[in-house]
């Protein structure tokens, strides 16, 4: 139902899942249930929940460690941990892994909807009342191409609180086994919390045309971005270019957009801005240690090469040590990251004396 809050129940026992889902669903609340914590924080990770339970004892996994990974995607969502041990010691360690209620089975209904109902409202309120936070869309051509590009920009993000999707047109056939690439797309998105779209355009052949910028129309219409990040036309891969010709037609009603550098871009890859990524280097490693699949084939995902590339940028910037360059298409003053150091950093373009308005700024 519209508008109704949407809860994410974790447990593996049928009959306690089934009631808690009934309860909850009686009082008006939308209940999307999991057996499986990673099955769970996946869908944490893509589905705006306004609050999620949890049971402690499940297989494979704890609720409490499910508590901790949870935080690290939705910091801001609200958890109740629920127990069959009446025990002090489970209270205490779950409240000090920050979880938001602490119930001991069996629980009364009204208590348990009153419960959830008060928890979720109450961060609804808290995310009415902060600052507004900026909806990015990530667009690539194939996967790894975005967290190469912007992989720290997209962990700056994330880290302010604002939400992150990543857009990938192909499954990458021609660079690896597509199913391979497709699990690392979802691992490296998981990573930071990002929701991800996977599409299946052929690779290598990818159009300007329909149906990329179909496709790009859906997401953009879905999400609304307020910041889309794409490939350059500066960029000898034809992909690369198709997606870029699609994405600036596609995204016209987005304030924010702005072109990632990638390895095949060409010396006339002139960007005007520079991201600071101080803080999130060893996020975008890890983003591309997930794609293991390309591990000693593409020397531009090892850590030294990364590295070398984003200290370069930075002689470009006003301040920071790592960077990651961007050619603006269209600008409307949005932030980049949680603090200074991670917003857009106006600045000539190093290998031009255009100015920053012939981009369209």
């Amino acid at each position: 139902m519209d508008g109704a809050l949407h809860v994410l129940v974790v447990d593996d026992d049928a009959d306690t899942a089934l009631f808690v889902r009934t309860v909850l669903q009686r009082s008006g609340m939308t209940v999307t249930t999991c057996a499986d914590p990673l099955e769970a924080l996946t869908l944490a990770s893509r589905v705006e929940f306004d609050a999620a339970i949890t049971d402690i004892e499940m297989p494979g996994m704890t609720g409490l460690d499910f508590l901790d990974r949870l935080r690290q995607i939705r910091p801001d969502l609200p958890v109740t941990v629920m127990t069959a041990h009446a025990s002090v010691d489970y209270a205490v360690d779950a409240l000090r892994r920050q979880a938001d209620e602490f119930l001991v089975k069996p629980v009364p209904k009204d208590t348990l909807a009153t419960t959830i109902r008060r928890l979720a409202e109450t961060a609804q309120a808290k995310r009415a009342a902060a600052p507004q936070r900026q909806t990015v869309l990530a667009i690539g051509a194939h996967p790894d191409d975005v967290e190469i590009g912007v992989g720290g920009t997209l962990a700056a993000h994330r880290s302010a609180g604002d939400q992150v999707v990543i857009l990938t047109m192909s499954r990458g056939a021609r660079g690896g086994e597509a199913g391979d690439r497709q699990d690392e797309s979802l691992a490296a998105a998981e990573l930071i919390g990002a929701r991800l779209f996977l599409e299946d355009l052929e690779d290598t052949r990818i159009s300007p045309m329909d149906p990329t910028m179909s496709i790009i129309e859906r997401v953009v219409n879905e999400v609304r971005p307020t910041i889309v990040y794409t490939h350059s036309a500066n960029d000898r891969h034809q992909d690369h270019r198709a997606v870029h010709q699609a994405a600036s037609v596609a995204t016209r009603s987005v304030p924010t957009v702005a072109c990632f550098q990638s390895p095949s871009a060409t010396i006339d890859f002139r960007p005007t801005r520079f991201v600071t990524i101080d803080g999130f280097t060893r996020t975008k490693l890890d983003l591309l240690k997930a794609f293991r699949s390309q591990a000693g084939i593409r020397s531009y995902l090892q850590d030294d090469f990364v590295l070398a590339t984003a200290r370069y940028w930075s002689r470009y910037a006003s301040g920071g040590q790592y960077c990651e360059p961007l050619e603006v298409i269209r600008d409307a003053g949005a932030v980049v990251g949680a603090t200074s150091d991670a917003t857009f950093q106006p600045n000539s373009s190093p290998t031009s004396s255009t100015p920053s308005e012939s981009y369209g700024v």
